[in-house]
């Protein structure tokens, strides 16, 4: 798939599809050192992965924050469902982030299968099964490609929702808007 991921250096620098919405805000609060607005409710969703060498800079109450691994929603549509109809959120940014440990699965293969022997009591077998069984079904390939193609999905589900695919980049610790081309 091709795309273009664009830095945010200044407030020009974000989309205009993004600007004056709560997308836009998270790109200000987390790039631009924004000073923190007040929120009486949450106006923005985000599910992004649970990495934990990435954290993003937002005021309380501004959003909800969906941790998974890969940033991959998969099986959390009822979250996201509530999140929509019961606390009325129009707005979703989905970030995934360089050097994500749910890309090239294969390769830790072992070392997943030895950590859960090793640090879990699980038997070899059953290790090697629960990879076999889930890796699969987990395995983000790359980590643009996949946050756009679940952002179409999302936005596929959820028509009236915007959903923003946004990259982390943890080498300066900055959100990166990513737009297909």
């Amino acid at each position: 798939m091709k795309y273009k991921v664009l830095p945010v250096q200044s407030k020009q620098d974000i989309p205009e599809i993004y600007r004056d919405n709560p997308v836009g805000l998270l790109l200000e609060y987390h790039n631009l050192a924004r000073p923190f607005d007040e929120y009486e409710k949450a106006c923005l969703l985000v599910g992004m992965c649970m990495d934990n060498r990435k954290s993003i800079n937002v005021p309380p109450n501004f959003a909800y924050i969906m941790r998974v691994a890969g940033a991959d929603l998969r099986g959390s549509e009822f979250n996201i469902s509530y999140a929509v109809s019961i606390a009325g959120i129009r707005h979703i940014a989905l970030i995934c982030h360089d050097l994500c440990g749910m890309s090239g699965l294969d390769a830790k293969k072992e070392a997943f299968i030895e950590g859960l022997v090793n640090g879990a009591g699980w038997t070899r077998e059953n290790a090697e099964r629960h990879f076999d069984s889930m890796a699969p079904k987990r395995e983000i390939g790359d980590e643009v490609d996949f946050v756009l193609s679940e952002a179409a999905r999302l936005k596929e589900m959820y028509p009236k929702i915007e959903v923003a695919p946004l990259c982390y980049r943890l080498e300066d610790n900055r959100l990166y808007c990513v737009l297909p081309e």
